[in-house]
């Protein structure tokens, strides 16, 4: 062989393994360069092929390794938009190659039902595919007491020995379809009425028109309940109460909000008046006149604690109210707009939430241990409802305009959860299951939907005060 010819064809070879793996281009470099030819002269150049570094034929193609991960993503895609559980794999292959390959610094793989969900690595060190040293004080000592060759390829990076001891949380998917739907005729479209209830006893009331009507999740059995067209009204408000049913009177207006704590119910109406009454003695003798509101009450919440009553009005005020005083004791006025979405938190004593309407369009966070405001997020339209998990430091919000849709949050990181759709008007409607798994949701378009949102799986963390974590965030 003339050295002519083998020149012509280690650049073929070159050119043929310009894109292969640098080791298998290496292998085959040295397996067609006989010892015997002048270009491998042992007196020359040694009988050993070391690529350089710096050379083109031995770049990685970096864009090329997005690009395949980008393709192994899109073809792991279910039919309903959803990864399935090995993407979670693929995500922690990919970082482990971006931090040999090209020297990332990822130490943790990202959450995939985030809203980013491609990895974001560090900006990569430069360096080089093998680690090699011409001293033989970079030799390794093994535990056999051999040594590691310094031309061998370097050990996995520190980078990707976190990534590998990190614990593999599983991922929750939420499903983004209802897994029931039912027709829900002359269910209004007003933002100032709660029409939708769901018991301890796993029945849905549900005020349609002049009507109540009882579901049963259990047997799926639907029972009209009263039919108020004779007196000439309509349901404004429907609440569950866990003991006893009474008729009570007092409000010169329709009563939009209701709240039940115990034997004690507090109502909000138009007349902007709230009135707390026990049932269990006479109207006169139980009545407390509670006003603080300047236009209709149309949201209210008692504490998970029984201490505290939250309102919320068209004045644009969240009030905050005790057995002892007739006047609230807390008074916020950021909100822009309506304040009707309320929620009390069951995990951190005295953390409130609230949602104002189209003009507000924010959730906002209250400790009212000290009076404080927390946090506050723009969720880009109206929100109608607000409902905490009772197992996980999660929430639930329903919107109006423009959104119509329902988000699930994780506090106090305020990061989504996930985002769900169907409803064609406002979701003005909330109830969450007895057992806390699963919420329904009501809308305009005459519509119920059931959604799987919540894991039944408790928080390992222990409920911690709002005071404390006021404390930390602040």
């Amino acid at each position: 062989m003339d050295q002519d010819y083998e020149c012509r064809l280690l650049r073929q070879i070159n050119i043929q393994n310009e894109n292969a793996s640098p080791v298998k281009a290496l292998g085959a470099v040295r397996a067609l360069t006989p010892t015997s030819s002048p270009l491998s002269s042992p007196s020359k150049h040694g009988d050993r092929f070391i690529p350089s570094r710096a050379g083109a034929n031995w770049s990685v193609n970096f864009h090329r390794i997005n690009e395949i991960e980008k393709s192994h993503n899109q073809n792991r895609k279910t039919k309903d938009g959803t990864t399935d559980s090995n993407k979670a794999d693929g995500l922690a292959y990919s970082a482990l190659l971006k931090n040999e390959l090209l020297g990332a610094g990822i130490e943790k793989v990202q959450d995939p039902q985030s809203e980013d969900r491609r990895l974001q690595p560090s900006t990569p060190a430069k360096r080089s595919l093998f680690s090699y040293s011409v001293s033989a004080k970079r030799a390794l000592p093994e535990e056999d007491g051999n040594t590691v060759s310094p031309y061998s390829l370097s050990p996995v990076s520190s980078n990707s020995q976190k990534l590998l001891r990190s614990p593999r949380k599983p991922t929750r998917k939420i499903s983004k379809i209802p897994f029931k739907v039912l027709d829900a005729p002359e269910l209004q479209d007003d933002f100032y009425l709660n029409l939708v209830d769901w018991s301890s006893l796993n029945v849905l009331s549900v005020g349609l028109g002049t009507c109540v009507y009882l579901w049963s999740a259990c047997t799926s059995q639907v029972t009209r309940l009263c039919d108020l067209s004779v007196e000439g009204d309509s349901v404004t408000s429907v609440g569950w109460s866990e003991r006893k049913l009474s008729v009570l009177e007092g409000h010169t207006a329709r009563v939009g909000a209701l709240a039940w704590n115990a034997d004690q119910l507090s109502s909000g109406s138009r007349d902007r008046v709230i009135l707390q009454r026990d049932i269990r003695a006479p109207p006169l003798q139980s009545e407390r006149r509670l006003q603080g509101h300047r236009q209709e009450v149309c949201g209210l919440k008692w504490s998970t604690d029984h201490q505290l009553l939250a309102s919320g009005g068209n004045d644009n005020k969240l009030l905050v109210w005790n057995h002892s005083s007739v006047l609230p004791v807390q008074q916020y006025t950021e909100h822009l707009a309506a304040v009707k979405a309320i929620a009390w938190s069951p995990h951190q004593h005295g953390l409130l939430a609230s949602g104002g309407g189209t003009a507000d369009r924010c959730i906002r966070f209250w400790n009212t241990l000290t009076g404080q405001p927390l946090q506050c997020t723009d969720t880009g339209s109206q929100v109608c409802n607000l409902a905490w998990s009772k197992h996980t430091n999660e929430l639930v919000s329903t919107h109006g305009y423009s959104q119509n849709q329902i988000l699930v949050w994780k506090y106090p990181s305020l990061t989504q959860v996930a985002k769900l759709t169907g409803h064609s008007y406002r979701v003005l409607y909330l109830a969450m299951s007895p057992d806390g798994e699963a919420i329904v949701t009501g809308a305009g378009d005459e519509t119920l939907r059931f959604w799987n949102v919540f894991s039944k799986m408790r928080s390992t963390k222990e409920s911690v005060s709002v005071l404390n974590l006021f404390t930390r965030i602040r």
